[in-house]
C-alpha cells in the first residue's frame, strides 16, 4: 500500500491527539479549582481539608484522590466518605461517627461496672467506632475468660440521640463458670494420675469445692501447672523430663474443659560422685566442703543442687571472697543412671552495686524497702545477698508483687538493681467468734495496720471477750528504731480471767511493757522487754485453799525479760524441717513487790517423712526462784490443755486436796512427739490429721504439807486430732487419753479450739 506524505502527517497528527486524550483520561480533567465539604456538623470544613492529599490548585489525579479518601477514612471521624469530580470541583461528602454520650453495661451480675470499665477503651464524649467497639468486647470477653467463664456472650448495642449523638450499651451473658470435666495425664507410668492431680494447681470440678476457683479453667494456671510438674520431677530424679503438650478441649456446650498432659518422664537418676572444684587462690576445698548436703547414692534433685549453690556461695563469702562464682556442671550417664556433680567454684566478674531504683511504692516509703537489702550502692555484687534481700523484701508482706532484676549499669564493672513492687492493703478490720475449751464461748474485735504512714510500723488494738477470759491489749512496733536493725515498742494490756474452775478465785491484770529486739545473725534473735504491771487476785471463794486465800489482794510486778532464739525452719508458721532453740529469762523485783528469777528453755525438730508428712519433737523446760521471798499464785507455771493434751488447763501439778484447786508450780517440763499427715481429703482443703503423745511434770522444790498433792510424777497422754485451716479460722480437735496420771489431775479427753475472722 502507497501512502502519501500528506497522508503520513494527518495519521501523526491523529495518534496525538489521541495520545493526548488518553493522558488527559489518566491524569484528571485539568486543575482542581475549589473542594467542596458536605455533611460535616461538628467538624470543620477545613480540618477536613488538612487530612486531604490533594488541595485545592492541584492538578486532579485520581492516585492522589485515592490516598485522600483513605486519610479521611483512617482518621476514625467518619463512618463513610466518597469523593466526586465535576469539572474542576472535587466535592467531598462525608457521614460523621456519632459520639459517644454514655457507656452502660447490662446483665453483669459477677463483675461490677467499675471491673468492666476499666478494660475499655472507649469513653463518653469519644468518637464511636465500630472497630474500637470490637476491640472493646474482646476485652471483655477476655477477662470473662480469666474468671473461668468461656461461655460469656457481649453484644454492643447503639441507642441514637438528637445532634449525632448515641448511648452504648454492652448486653452481657455472663453464663455458667467453665469447669474442668476431667484431668488426664499420658505417658506417666512412675507416677499414678492421682499424684500428678496433687502437684498441679488446676482441680477437677467436685461439688464440695466452692471455696475453691481452682476447679475453673485459666490458661496461665494451665501453663503454671507446666511449671510444677517440671518441677516436681526434677525433685524425685527425672532429670530428663518433659511436657510434650498440654491441651484444653472445650465440651460442646462449653460448659467444661477436659485437659490433658502428654508426659515424658525419662529414666530416673541417682546422684554418682559430688566433687569440688576450687579455682580460687588461697581457698582450699576442704574448707567448704561442709556446705554441700547431697550425698551419693541419693536421688537427683534439682532443689537441692540450688541449695547446696547457695550454701557454697555464702560460705565462699564468709571466709572474705567477695567475688566469686558456683557453677555446677553435670555429667549425665544414663547407662548406669547416674549424675555426677562438681561444684566449680571460680573467681566471678568484679561487680559493684552501681544504684538501686525502686518503683511502684506509692505509699511505703524508699527507706523501708532498701533496709531490707543485704546489699548497698557501692558493695561488690554477690549473688546469694541478692536473693536473700529478695526474700526479706516479700517477707514484709507489704507488697502483692516484688520484682527484683539485675540490669547492666553505666560501665562493664557496674549493675543497677531494679525493684519493681505492687502494694497490698496492709491495714485489717476483724471482728471474731469462736470457741475454746480453755477460755470458753468469745467474741473479738481487732484494728490493725503492719505499714503504718509506710513506714513499715505496726500498730494494732484488740479486744476479746470471752466467758472466762477477757482482754484488751494495745500495741506499738518500730522495726527500725533509730534507723538500726532494731526492733523497738510497746505495749499496754488489761486482762480479766475467771479462774474459779481451776483455783476457786479471779484475776485481774493491768500494765505495760517496753521492748527491744534485733538480730544477732541471720537465725539468732534476741529480745529485751520491761514489764510493769498490777495483779489483783479478786473473788476468792470462801471454800477456796488457805493458800490462794494469803496471796489475795494486790501485787506489783517489775520484770526485766532475756530471750535468746535460734531458729533454722522452713517456716515459723507451718514448720516441715529444721529446728529451734529459745532460752527465756525473766527477773522480778527491780521495785515492786514481787521477785524472782524464772527460767525457760524450749526446743523443737521437724523431719520431713515424705509429701505432708511431718515429724516433730517440741519440749520445753522451766523453772522459778523465788528471792527472799515464795513465789506468788499468779508467776507459777501451770501445766495442762494445750501443753499436755488430755488433762484440762491447770490439771497437773500442785493441787489442795481439800478444795482441789491448782496450786501452780516452781518447775515444769513438757514434751511433744507428733506426726501430721493428710487425711486423703482434697489438698485445698488443708486438712491434716495427727497422732502425738505428750508427757511433762509440775512440782514445787519443798512440797507444802500433807494437804497438798505434789508428787512431781511423770504424766503422759497419748492421743489423736485434727487440723484444718479453714476459711473461716484455724479449727483443731483433739482427743487425749492419759496413759500416767495422778488421782488428783483433772483429766479432759476431748479439746476443740475454733476461731473466725469476717
Amino acid at each position: 500500500m502507497r501512502f502519501s506524505f500528506y497522508g503520513l502527517i494527518s495519521i501523526a497528527l491523529l495518534a496525538s491527539v489521541t495520545f493526548s486524550g488518553f493522558a488527559v483520561a489518566q491524569t484528571g480533567n485539568g486543575v482542581v479549582r475549589e473542594i467542596v465539604i458536605e455533611g460535616s456538623q461538628r467538624i470543620e470544613a477545613e480540618t477536613v481539608r488538612s487530612y486531604m492529599v490533594i488541595q485545592e490548585g492541584d492538578l486532579y489525579d485520581r492516585e492522589r484522590v485515592d490516598r485522600s479518601l483513605k486519610s479521611l477514612f483512617a482518621t476514625g471521624l467518619f463512618a463513610d466518605v466518597s469523593l466526586g469530580h465535576d469539572g474542576d470541583r472535587l466535592t467531598v461528602r462525608v457521614v460523621e461517627n456519632p459520639v459517644i454520650n454514655r457507656i452502660a453495661f447490662e446483665g453483669n451480675r459477677k463483675l461490677n461496672d467499675e471491673a468492666l470499665e476499666a478494660e475499655v477503651s472507649l469513653r463518653p464524649r469519644v468518637i464511636y467506632t465500630r472497630t474500637k467497639v470490637q476491640t472493646d468486647v474482646d476485652r471483655l470477653l477476655t477477662i470473662y475468660r480469666r474468671s473461668g467463664r468461656f461461655a460469656a456472650t457481649v453484644t454492643p448495642k447503639v441507642i441514637r440521640l438528637p445532634q449525632n449523638r448515641v448511648d452504648l450499651v454492652f448486653e452481657i451473658n455472663e453464663g455458667d463458670v467453665t469447669e474442668i470435666k476431667s484431668i488426664k495425664f499420658l505417658g506417666n507410668e512412675e507416677f499414678g494420675d492421682g499424684k500428678l492431680k496433687d502437684v498441679v494447681r488446676t482441680r477437677e470440678t467436685r461439688w464440695y469445692r466452692f471455696f475453691s476457683v481452682d476447679d475453673n479453667y485459666d490458661p496461665d494456671r494451665v501453663t503454671f501447672d507446666r511449671e510444677l510438674l517440671r518441677r516436681f520431677y526434677l525433685k524425685e530424679g527425672f532429670a530428663d523430663f518433659r511436657v510434650k503438650t498440654a491441651s484444653a478441649e472445650l465440651s460442646p456446650n462449653r460448659d467444661g474443659f477436659f485437659l490433658t498432659y502428654v508426659l515424658d518422664e525419662g529414666i530416673r537418676y541417682e546422684f554418682g560422685k559430688v566433687d569440688l572444684f576450687v579455682g580460687l587462690k588461697g581457698l582450699d576445698a576442704e574448707q567448704v566442703r561442709s556446705a554441700v548436703e547431697i550425698e551419693t547414692g541419693d536421688w537427683y534433685d534439682a532443689d537441692a543442687i540450688d541449695k547446696d549453690v547457695i550454701s557454697l556461695t555464702n560460705a565462699v563469702g564468709d571466709l572474705g571472697f567477695p567475688f566469686i562464682e558456683v557453677r555446677p556442671r553435670v555429667k549425665r550417664n544414663r547407662e548406669e543412671k547416674t549424675i555426677d556433680i562438681v561444684y566449680e567454684i571460680n573467681e566471678g566478674p568484679r561487680i559493684f552495686v552501681e544504684r538501686i531504683d525502686i518503683k511502684g511504692n506509692f505509699r511505703t516509703q524508699d527507706s523501708v524497702i532498701r533496709r531490707e537489702f543485704r546489699l548497698v550502692e557501692g558493695d561488690a555484687f554477690n549473688s546469694a545477698k541478692f536473693k536473700r534481700s529478695n526474700r526479706r523484701i516479700q517477707n514484709l508482706d507489704f507488697f502483692d508483687k516484688v520484682s527484683i532484676e539485675q540490669v547492666p549499669g553505666s560501665s562493664p564493672d557496674k549493675t543497677v538493681i531494679d525493684v519493681v513492687v505492687e502494694e497490698k492493703s496492709t491495714g485489717t478490720l476483724s471482728l471474731g467468734a469462736g470457741y475454746s475449751t480453755a477460755n470458753g464461748p468469745m467474741a473479738d474485735f481487732g484494728i490493725r495496720e503492719r505499714n503504718l504512714l509506710g513506714k513499715g510500723q505496726d500498730l494494732k488494738l484488740n479486744l476479746t471477750i470471752a466467758a472466762e477470759k477477757s482482754q484488751v491489749d494495745l500495741g506499738f512496733t518500730e522495726p527500725f528504731f533509730m534507723d538500726r536493725e532494731v526492733a523497738a515498742g510497746f505495749d499496754v494490756f488489761h486482762v480479766r480471767r475467771d479462774l474459779q474452775d481451776q483455783g476457786s478465785y479471779d484475776s485481774k491484770v493491768t500494765g505495760g511493757d517496753l521492748r527491744i529486739g534485733y538480730p544477732i545473725t541471720e537465725d539468732l534473735y534476741q529480745k529485751w522487754t520491761y514489764t510493769l504491771k498490777q495483779s489483783n487476785i479478786i473473788n476468792v471463794d470462801s471454800s477456796a485453799s488457805r493458800y490462794i486465800k494469803a496471796q489475795e489482794g494486790s501485787t506489783i510486778l517489775s520484770e526485766v525479760s532475756h530471750v535468746l532464739s535460734y531458729d533454722k525452719r522452713d517456716s515459723r508458721v507451718a514448720p516441715t524441717e529444721g529446728y529451734y532453740i529459745r532460752m527465756v529469762n525473766d527477773l522480778a523485783g527491780l521495785g515492786g513487790n514481787s521477785r524472782y528469777l524464772r527460767n525457760q528453755f524450749s526446743g523443737g525438730k521437724y523431719y520431713p517423712l515424705g509429701d505432708d508428712w511431718v515429724l516433730s519433737f517440741t519440749g520445753t523446760a522451766g523453772h522459778i526462784l523465788g528471792i527472799g521471798q515464795d513465789v506468788r499464785l499468779s508467776d507459777r507455771f501451770f501445766l495442762g490443755g494445750d501443753d499436755l493434751r488430755g488433762f484440762a488447763t491447770a490439771g497437773v501439778g500442785p493441787r489442795d486436796k481439800g478444795t482441789d484447786d491448782s496450786l501452780g508450780g516452781e518447775w515444769m517440763y513438757a514434751g511433744t512427739a507428733e506426726v501430721s499427715f493428710p487425711l486423703g481429703l482434697p489438698s485445698e482443703y488443708q486438712i491434716l490429721g495427727k497422732l502425738f503423745t505428750d508427757l511433762g511434770s509440775s512440782g514445787t522444790v519443798n512440797p507444802s504439807g500433807p494437804e497438798v498433792s505434789d508428787t512431781g510424777a511423770l504424766r503422759a497422754s497419748i492421743g489423736t486430732g485434727v487440723s484444718w485451716n479453714s476459711p473461716f479460722g484455724l479449727i483443731g480437735v483433739d482427743l487425749g487419753f492419759p496413759v500416767l496420771k495422778d488421782d488428783d489431775d483433772i483429766t479432759e479427753i476431748f479439746r476443740i479450739n475454733f476461731g473466725a475472722r469476717f
